[in-house]
């Protein structure tokens, strides 16, 4: 397994949906994923990380107080790096990583960022490439090195929720999603797709995720300040001297 930090920093990183083949579908699958969640998250700050994060429609969130870190003027209201949120600890109630981790130099410390900005019980909503799907195959196609989405680096679901539960974080939603290989812009067989979804999901091209932070309290554990003397002389001398 390769590690979560590369020396490698990617040249060609999405800017919004339309840097993907069949982007619009995607990112409107994506949101319908989201908008199962956002009537659950209540709280004062959303922070969606990353350009395609800012051009998701989070309408349906009850936070209205959005902050979009992106790099793009007209869509971000911050800009700063994913690795270097410059917010206070136990700021925010949710955070949104859109397709974020892949073009990230150390997705690792995105994730290690979100846990620091987030309160306690905050939530974490990912979407990533699936790397078991046809999309991710293509990765291994020398062709589509220098083409979006593969130049980015694709993390299975598996070691993302790794990451997720060495910080503490508690898994509540994983689903599989929208079965594309990304390499046309029109979708051929949209039958075979709408089927494909229904029962090939696992497959599928994007994968959603939803987490929340917990924090454990720390119970203090009482000192026994009492000490017990194994030995009792007087005692034993009474009982030796009813014996004879």
């Amino acid at each position: 397994m390769k590690p979560a930090l590369s020396r490698h920093i990617p040249t060609t990183v999405p800017v919004s949906w339309a840097d993907f083949a069949q982007g619009k579908q995607l990112s409107q699958q994506l949101e319908a994923q989201f908008n199962l969640w956002w009537p659950r998250i209540f709280g004062y700050h959303l922070l969606k990380v990353g350009d395609l994060s800012s051009a998701l429609d989070t309408s349906a969130c009850s936070i209205k107080h959005q902050i979009r870190l992106a790099t793009q003027a007209e869509l971000a209201t911050v800009m700063a790096d994913p690795d270097d949120l410059p917010f206070i600890e136990h700021a925010v109630d949710a955070v949104l990583l859109a397709h974020c981790l892949e073009y990230a130099q150390d997705p690792h410390h995105v994730i290690r960022e979100a846990h620091r900005v987030l309160m306690p019980d905050g939530y974490l909503l990912i979407s990533g490439v699936n790397p078991v799907s046809l999309c991710g195959l293509f990765k291994l196609w020398p062709g589509l090195q220098h083409r979006l989405p593969w130049t980015g680096r694709f993390f299975s679901m598996a070691r993302v929720t790794d990451w997720l539960h060495l910080l503490g974080f508690e898994i509540l939603y994983e689903q599989r999603l929208f079965c594309s290989s990304l390499l046309s812009e029109k979708n051929q067989l949209p039958a075979f797709r709408l089927w494909a979804d229904h029962h090939l999901h696992y497959f599928g091209a994007a994968y959603v995720m939803v987490a929340r932070k917990r924090t454990l309290p720390l119970t203090p554990i009482k000192p026994k300040w009492q000490l017990t003397n194994s030995f009792n002389p007087a005692v034993k001398g009474i009982s030796a001297r009813q014996q004879s």
